[in-house]
């Protein structure tokens, strides 16, 4: 039986040896790679990636990877942003300032709010475990998520996150200090985690393994 394959994009910067084997343990025949050519010929993309926006997307230039990117990615083939790797998937970022993201999702990472609804300061950057669930009105059952139970807890580590510009593009949210923060984002062939599934235990393998049989 072969194996799916999926090839992970590398940049310079993300946690790539423990999505390498997350994958590879849901059965994936994975390749890591930041080659053009590899990106384009691929089956399906992950782009992971741990740090800021800014130093992320010159990882991509830096590589010629954008237009690869944004090629494969309008080519119908599964892709999973996850973490960084899903907030650049985004059209801008204020991240430090002003910054271009691959617009592939259109709408803007903003930062989370650092005081709760009740006016009281809260810690950020957002470090642990937070049940998510589907955002107003998203059919889970058309994403990768389909087989994850509402409430599931997956693992972040985030100071930003994205808010897509057309609300059917959220897939999912977590409540922190009274805000609805995004965890999950998708549109056709596109989507993006800002959990790591990686790290997140059986309920992170059932996401990819979803992913996986795309």
């Amino acid at each position: 039986m072969n194996r799916p394959g999926v090839t992970v994009v590398d940049y310079g910067m993300g946690n790539l040896f423990s999505v390498q084997r997350a994958l590879d343990f849901c059965g994936a025949d994975v390749r890591l790679s930041s080659s053009p050519a590899d990106i384009l010929a691929a089956d399906r993309i992950v782009l992971p990636g741990v740090g800021a926006f800014a130093d992320g997307m010159q990882g991509l230039r830096d590589r010629n990877l954008v237009e690869p990117l944004r090629q494969f990615m309008t080519s119908g083939r599964p892709v999973l942003g996850i973490c960084l790797g899903m907030q650049m998937l985004a059209s801008t970022s204020e991240e430090f300032g002003e910054h271009e993201g691959l617009g592939l999702i259109p709408g803007r990472v903003v930062a989370i709010s650092a005081v709760t609804t009740q006016g009281q300061p809260q810690k950020i950057p957002y470090v642990g475990w937070s049940e998510i669930y589907p955002a107003s009105g998203s059919e889970w059952q058309t994403t990768i998520l389909q087989e994850t139970a509402e409430g599931a807890p997956f693992y972040l580590v985030h100071s930003f996150h994205m808010i897509p510009d057309e609300p059917a593009h959220m897939v999912a949210h977590y409540n922190y200090g009274g805000h609805r923060v995004t965890a999950a984002i998708g549109s056709g062939n596109i989507f993006g985690a800002q959990f790591h599934p990686e790290k997140s235990g059986r309920v992170g393998l059932t996401m990819l393994a979803a992913f996986l049989r795309l």
